[in-house]
């Protein structure tokens, strides 16, 4: 047995369904997409368009990416041997661009580090109720991660190569640090 179909087993069901489906709602697309929509707007409306556009972008890629790997790999699932297309998983996909994409767009006007630390949770929730759930095996959740990487990266680039760093937003809006 390979240690990510033995790491499965062990926590499949380790928390009662209703818990675990609640934390893998959190990747639905009507739950994430509009949390990235709002900070796309209130960063657009600061004047950090390009940011937004290129968090917009990397949203619209999720299925781009994700999907045809689905149907490459064809992996079925934990509770679901007889059903394919489990691996990368979509639903962390879709909370870890939404989540992070958001925190990267609103960080700049705050001092403090909460919105990286609700991306990491809302992110991490996603991916722990999937694989409890037994939705998805870890390494499903994993990929999507490494998947999504570069997407947010293009993102954060995209904003430095604006010229509004957070650290000089920052010091706009408080005057010299």
């Amino acid at each position: 047995m390979t240690p990510d179909r033995a790491l499965s087993r062990a926590l499949v069901r380790a928390v009662p369904d209703p818990v675990t489906e609640r934390l893998s709602d959190l990747g639905n697309i009507p739950v994430a997409v509009p949390v990235l929509a709002l900070a796309m707007a209130y960063a657009a409306r600061r004047g950090r368009v390009r940011a937004a556009l290129a968090a917009g972008l990397a949203m619209a890629l999720v299925p781009a990416l994700i999907v045809p790997l689905k149907e490459w790999t064809a992996r079925p699932g934990p509770l679901e041997p007889w059903a394919a297309g489990y691996f990368p998983s979509g639903h962390t996909a879709t909370a870890y661009v939404a989540y992070a994409g958001a925190a990267l767009l609103v960080s700049p006007y705050t001092r403090r580090a909460w919105p990286a630390a609700a991306a990491l949770l809302l992110t991490g929730a996603t991916a722990v109720g999937l694989v409890l759930r037994g939705f998805h095996w870890p390494l499903d959740v994993v990929a999507s991660l490494l998947l999504c990487t570069p997407s947010l990266l293009a993102v954060r680039w995209c904003d430095r190569g604006s010229g509004r760093s957070s650290s000089s937003t920052l010091r706009s809006r408080t005057g010299p640090g």
